[in-house]
């Protein structure tokens, strides 16, 4: 099993694996209120989706949250379905312009992002802006309204400007490679009014599940009036009989990251030119701050009554520059929660089924990554180095600063 030496290889991608385990928790919901799940294999797991762990590593407050990175560095994003009327013009509306003409202004903004059926909010995409986006929008609005004080001049006088500038939020990136907000460099986004704006995800994020079959329980539980009595006549029962669904469980998560395209999408160089004389700092930082995040901040609902609040036990990180794979075929025959037959616990035989599965890819592909772990003792993979959750950040940032 290959471990060693980082220096050996071009680290293009960063895979992240990680194993967390929750008990009586409802971490993700369907539209019923049920445990998402998953159908792999020989069994129907429990399903995190990996929208919900992207939402809470990038909202989370933590002193590794992407936020606050965003918000350091000037460029955090804002997701929403009415960003026009809050950011753009609704500053605006405090000033000495007539009403009509800031909505005329209004109107043409928010048909070029969300659409001909922008007037119904509930028909909008919730779309992603970076902070810089918004304040030149506000701006170019400011300036329109400015020289076309009337509505029907002002409104003219935007369509007229948003159908000359059909790539105006590209523009920016000549401006600020970071404009659309650290959140599109790392996790993507799409604007089909401005597809030049588009962007590419550097971090892809799997749906984590269980490594064994769902484990779940209907919870039922009353709500009791402390303003009842029974000696006063009243009826002594439940102000409300309800019940949720509990699930436990040992996840697997997989993430990449695509370094080359990080780096692009950070700096504004091109992908084939990422090892070239650039800055790659920022890229390795988000890098250090992921690891953290995926370790240490758990997804989850319900959180009043459940205290979801656990930390990945195993966190196992490759560099390579192959396409990458994910372990999750490890667990494909789902590992029996209790085993007669064995001494071993479900931890330690999922490692075992983990560490079985890693030594057969690399039997066949040979694809030499360089790894490093950070692990409690029965999660641990033989072979491979190991340290502590900050050595393993360390370890993949300074492969990013210095392939």
């Amino acid at each position: 099993m290959t471990t060693d030496p980082a220096s050996a290889v071009l680290p293009k991608f960063l895979q992240i694996h990680f194993l967390a385990a929750y008990p009586g928790a409802l971490l993700n919901r369907d539209d019923a209120g049920l445990a998402k799940r998953l159908p792999f294999g020989s069994a129907v797991r429990t399903r995190v989706s990996s929208q919900c762990l992207k939402r809470h590593w990038r909202v989370t407050d933590d002193r590794h949250g992407l936020r606050e990175l965003a918000k350091k560095e000037g460029v955090e994003g804002v997701r929403s379905k009415i960003a026009i009327e809050r950011e753009v013009t609704g500053p605006l509306r405090d000033r000495t312009f007539a009403k009509e003409a800031v909505d005329a202004v209004e109107h043409a903004f928010l048909t070029k992002f969300y659409g001909k059926n922008a007037k119904d909010k509930q028909q909008r995409q919730a779309l992603l802006f970076g902070r810089p986006e918004l304040t030149w929008m506000r701006q170019q609005a400011e300036r329109l309204l400015s020289e076309n004080p009337d509505a029907k001049a002002a409104g003219a006088a935007a369509e007229a400007w948003l159908k000359e500038e059909k790539a105006n939020l590209n523009q920016l990136r000549d401006q600020n490679v970071l404009a659309a907000s650290l959140e599109a460099a790392l996790f993507g986004r799409m604007v089909t009014s401005d597809t030049r704006a588009n962007r590419d995800a550097a971090i892809h994020v799997a749906h984590a599940f269980t490594v064994h079959a769902e484990q779940a329980e209907l919870d039922y539980f009353t709500v009791v009036d402390d303003l009842r009595d029974r000696e006063q006549g009243d009826d002594a029962g439940a102000a409300g009989v309800f019940d949720t669904e509990l699930t436990s469980g040992l996840y697997y998560g997989y993430v990449v990251v695509d370094v080359p395209l990080l780096v692009s999408n950070l700096t504004g160089c091109d992908r084939r030119d990422w090892r070239g004389e650039h800055d790659r700092a920022l890229a390795a930082q988000v890098v250090e701050h992921l690891i953290h995040l995926v370790a240490e901040v758990s997804p989850g609902a319900k959180l009043g009554s459940t205290a979801p609040y656990g930390r990945a036990e195993l966190m196992l990180v490759e560099a390579g520059d192959r396409q990458p794979r994910t372990l999750a075929n490890a667990f494909r025959e789902a590992v029996a929660t209790l085993d007669r037959d064995s001494n071993r616990s479900l931890a330690q035989r999922t490692a075992r089924a983990l560490t079985d599965h890693l030594a057969e890819m690399d039997r066949v592909y040979d694809t030499g990554e360089a790894r490093f772990q950070a692990a409690v003792a029965e999660l641990r993979i033989d072979g491979i180095p190991d340290g502590s959750l900050r050595e393993l950040a360390a370890w993949a940032g300074d492969l990013v600063r210095h392939p």
